[in-house]
């Protein structure tokens, strides 16, 4: 069975990275989450996709530049006041659902990584005995090989897309993230016109598709002997998948 992973808690559905959002997911008989995490100068890890406030926020700026604490002041976009949550918060919703946790390691602005993040979120999700459940991702191959060091024995994940293929090379950049990561999910346009090509390399059992929202691309991907598809629309996956 393919599994259903709500990408940053469904966000087409609630407010992206949000705590309702995180909530109603884990109520959903989906198999995992996906959500991604920046990190202050202050230590703190934040859940929100951005490196900057003013997308998903009612502020402006650089979340690194964030003051301890001051994340409680800001709002997201779209919901009643709530705040950017902490990994802290996000980890204790899932602690006692089934699901798998894709956390996704984010960079500065500059493409640059966060220094100590990785360990810092291996650490976290170790103290509430989440290892088993929590895979680290990245779409960069060395906050990938950063990951393996500072976080051994978990389990990582690539993303992988169009931009990353001109960049790395599809066959070299392929072959270089299975060196680093457990699972590839690649993005769903270029894994339909690469099948062939991509299958070739990548075992089917560690191949994912993102992000499929529309119910006729839902079914499509869910027909493939492929591990998971990550999407906006958990509650349309389901029904596509009974």
């Amino acid at each position: 069975m393919v599994h259903i992973i709500g990408h940053r808690g469904g966000r087409n559905l609630w407010p992206e990275n949000s705590l309702l959002g995180f909530r109603k997911l884990g109520q959903m008989p989906v198999d995992g989450v996906e959500f991604d995490i920046h990190l202050t100068r202050s230590g703190e890890m934040l859940v929100i996709h951005d490196p900057t406030l003013d997308r998903t926020t009612d502020s402006q700026g650089l979340v690194s530049d964030l003051s301890p604490g001051k994340h409680r002041e800001i709002s997201l976009k779209d919901s009643d006041g709530e705040a950017i949550p902490t990994l802290e918060e996000v980890l204790a919703v899932f602690r006692d659902t089934p699901l798998e946790l894709h956390i996704e390691l984010k960079t500065h602005a500059d493409g640059t990584p966060y220094e100590g993040l990785a360990a810092k979120a291996f650490a976290a999700v170790e103290r509430l005995g989440l290892l088993e459940r929590s895979i680290l991702t990245s779409f960069h191959p060395d906050v990938l090989a950063d990951i393996r060091k500072a976080a051994p024995g978990i389990r990582t994940l690539s993303s992988f897309d169009a931009k990353s293929a001109e960049r790395l090379g599809l066959a070299s950049g392929l072959s270089l993230m299975k060196q680093c990561s457990d699972i590839i999910a690649i993005e769903r346009s270029l894994l339909q016109a690469k099948w062939d090509e991509i299958t070739k390399l990548v075992p089917l059992d560690r191949l994912g598709a993102w992000v499929p929202n529309e119910m006729s691309d839902l079914e499509y991907w869910l027909a493939k002997p492929i591990r998971q598809i990550t999407t906006d629309r958990p509650d349309l996956a389901l029904q596509a998948r009974r």
